[in-house]
């Protein structure tokens, strides 16, 4: 897997980036040109020259440069042993900084603040899980709900989300009502930024969580929801504006990392049936009553449940199949066929 990390380098290259914009420019006027001696006269680095005049100059559909990065190989850097100190040798820039395990560093991105640092790193081998978690998403109260059937375990998650964006929604239309269109951008990039870290924080523990208990997550395929969906005016507003699909980006490539699978159930009737007999209950805002068993818990938490029930389900079936046919097929297959009923999608 490619992870991209982001870190501060503290200096200054004004120059550099100024040069590597003609290098570009350049790369767009001419894109079959790929030598660095026909923009020696610019004066930047060839090994960068070389990496600019390959990235714009196979971009057919680019006729105009706006923003260039700094490019540089993975010829053109060095790591210590303890892959900790980094130096990138035509800028002689070194960088200090404690990455996860990775098997090398593809090429680093420089602009006036920031290097992105791409390296391959190592995935764990998928675990066959003994327990499923459910995890239910929403637009209101907690981001992520999950519920462990085997062990009972409730975890909520996320509660601050919507506080943010009913504060962040108030200030834009305050700012969009006097015209300040230049704040209303910074606005939009502060909570922006506010809410993927929040997602990344929510992910990591998702993902932690699955893997201490050795259980497989759950998650309702929403794919097409906002379009499928009768949905009032602030539930609308609230599904566009929290972004479940980068939630689910990051679960799934933190997922990968720790060797733990990721299941896609259908949604249907996940909120509406009581966890416990299965039957159509009440729902009344976040409380969920069954008028058969007389069961009461919060609607996210049987939502959760339900959720992990159902792909448990899918995998005694097919256990049960694949016997029923005499057929002792190992463990791990049986996972593999179940996943393969349940892909993810993107929303």
């Amino acid at each position: 897997m490619i992870l991209t990390y982001k870190i501060r380098h503290n200096q200054d290259f004004t120059e550099d980036l100024k040069k590597a914009f003609k290098v570009a420019e350049f790369a767009v006027r001419n894109p079959k040109c790929r030598s660095s001696k026909a923009v020696k006269d610019i004066g930047l680095k060839s090994a960068i020259s070389n990496q600019i005049l390959r990235k714009y100059g196979n971009q057919k559909k680019i006729k105009r440069v706006h923003n260039v990065n700094l490019v540089i190989p993975n010829q053109s850097i060095r790591v210590d042993k303890d892959n900790r100190i980094i130096t990138i040798v035509p800028l002689k820039l070194t960088l200090n900084y404690q990455f996860p395990d990775f098997e090398k560093i593809n090429q680093i991105e420089i602009d006036k603040k920031f290097a992105y640092i791409s390296c391959t790193v190592k995935e764990e081998s998928e675990m066959i899980p003994s327990a499923f978690i459910g995890v239910d998403r929403n637009t209101t109260g907690h981001i992520a709900v999950l519920a462990n059937p085997d062990t009972g375990k409730i975890e909520k998650l996320g509660k601050k989300a919507l506080h943010i964006h009913n504060k962040y929604s108030a200030i834009r239309k305050r700012l969009q009502r006097q015209g300040k269109f230049r704040q209303l951008k910074k606005i939009k990039d502060k909570e922006s930024r506010i809410v993927k870290d929040l997602n990344h924080k929510i992910s990591r523990r998702i993902v932690n969580i699955a893997k201490e208990q050795n259980a497989g997550l759950v998650f309702e395929d929403l794919k097409g929801i906002r379009n499928s969906r009768k949905q009032s005016k602030s539930f609308k507003y609230a599904l566009n504006s929290w972004s479940f699909y980068q939630l689910q980006l990051f679960v799934e490539y933190k997922a990968k990392l720790l060797g733990v699978p990721v299941y896609y159930i259908d949604p249907a009737y996940t909120s509406q049936n009581c966890s416990i007999c299965g039957k159509i209950g009440i729902r009344n805002g976040k409380e969920f009553k069954c008028p058969h068993c007389g069961h009461v818990d919060h609607a996210d938490v049987n939502a959760a449940f339900n959720i992990a029930n159902r792909q448990k389900s899918m995998v005694d079936r097919v256990q049960k199949e694949m016997y029923t046919m005499g057929a002792l097929i190992p463990h791990d297959a049986m996972f593999e066929e179940c996943q393969t009923t349940s892909e993810p999608h993107v929303l």
